[in-house]
């Protein structure tokens, strides 16, 4: 398998190396020293400057002024934001616009998706159910009263809430089925409380009270809800990585100036395997990562919609793409909380002080960590699927 990334997507990495370039998560107050979230808003300044380098339109078809490219270039992207902690909905909004483009009506596409891609409407997902220990889709009943759907349950943290236009909400009907609402923020119907999530961001908890939604911004097919949250969870593999790349380089910069019995203590043996065994796990994050994105992005939309089991041409016997985002969610879940914790670690009490933004990583790989769910349940999972699945 070759994952030379094309000319395109290496031109995503370097537009979005410019971007991030400038951003300092010291520059940002840790969560241990703030009584409440650390801003109101996410960052609509380094929101701008990626409109502006056209990174909010990478996905989008050339019809909306995008660049056509794949899950695979959002993860490079995605991957760059992590490392400076960049405090934009990027993923969020990115994947529901991918889901609207490829799923949606053609109103709802002409209303939102180029403007999408300038910036100007922004858009999240509510993907963690009432509890977040519970599927995501079962939280909102959705009954259709005419033009309308209307709307009943609890979404809770829900990230950017209290800044994005709309709030994409699955919620499931009598008969099975799951639909995809987009939810305006301010909506009759509608209450957005305040929830503060690990790295000391707001997150919304919103709760739908007999909420009517236009038919139009309905999106009723099969496949979109599992073609959503897969885009999700495998960028969210790709956030983990760019951290854990990032926690790395700074635990091998601090141990290769900070000196014990005359050296500098990189070069004693418990440190250096130490640092070792967590390279090791990031070049495994970074190989299931690849493999996941490359399989959604390959497996065609339609009639063998991604998440329901299909695989794409010319990969018999395969596992379905469940599978290679499982073993990701596997490696991102596990492996970024070892690469943080071995950071504080060889970081000392310095790693404590929260003064230094190794803090500020720490929460965000937590986050990460609880977003993706214990590695053993995705072990089961992919216990699951091979066992329905048996390579031959």
């Amino acid at each position: 398998m070759d994952f030379t990334f094309t000319e395109e997507q290496q031109a995503a990495v370097e537009a979005a190396g410019a971007v991030f370039g400038g951003v300092a998560p010291d520059g940002v107050p840790s969560p241990a020293l703030t009584a409440g979230a650390v801003a109101d808003d996410f960052d609509r300044a380094l929101w701008a400057k990626l409109a502006d380098a056209d990174l909010l339109s990478l996905l989008l078809d050339s019809a909306y002024g995008g660049a056509g490219l794949d899950a695979i270039a959002l993860c490079l992207v995605l991957r760059e934001s992590a490392k400076v902690l960049a405090r934009v909905p990027l993923l969020e909004s990115t994947a529901a616009v991918v889901v609207v483009q490829e799923y949606g009506g053609e109103e709802t596409k002409t209303e939102l998706l180029a403007r999408a891609g300038r910036g100007e409407v922004v858009l999240t997902v509510a993907a963690n159910g009432r509890t977040g220990h519970e599927p995501a889709e079962r939280a909102v009943t959705a009954r259709q009263d005419g033009d309308v759907w209307v709307l009943d349950g609890v979404q809770t943290a829900v990230a950017w809430a209290h800044g994005a236009d709309f709030v994409v909400v699955p919620a499931h009907t009598d008969d099975g089925r799951t639909l995809l609402a987009l939810v305006p923020r301010e909506h009759a119907g509608t209450v957005l409380g305040e929830q503060i999530s690990t790295t000391g961001e707001r997150l919304g908890e919103l709760r739908l009270e007999s909420a009517r939604i236009p038919a139009r911004r309905v999106i009723d097919a099969e496949g979109a809800w599992e073609r959503l949250r897969e885009l999700l969870t495998t960028g969210t593999c790709a956030l983990a990585l760019g951290l854990g790349e990032r926690v790395l380089a700074m635990t091998s910069a601090y141990t290769g100036k900070r000196e014990q019995f005359g050296f500098p203590v990189a070069t004693f043996q418990a440190v250096a395997v130490q640092a070792a065994d967590r390279y090791i796990d990031l070049r495994a994050m970074e190989a299931t990562l690849w493999q996941a994105a490359w399989r959604i992005s390959t497996v065609a939309v339609g009639g063998g919609a991604v998440g329901t089991g299909a695989v794409d041409s010319g990969a018999g016997g395969a596992l379905p793409v469940a599978g290679d985002v499982a073993v990701a969610k596997i490696w991102a879940s596990e492996g970024v909380r070892r690469v943080v914790q071995t950071a504080q670690h060889l970081h000392g009490g310095f790693g404590a002080d929260t003064d230094c933004s190794l803090h500020r990583y720490h929460a965000w790989a937590k986050h990460l960590e609880l977003s993706l769910g214990p590695a053993a349940a995705h072990e089961e999972a992919l216990g699951d699927l091979l066992a329905a699945h048996p390579l031959g």
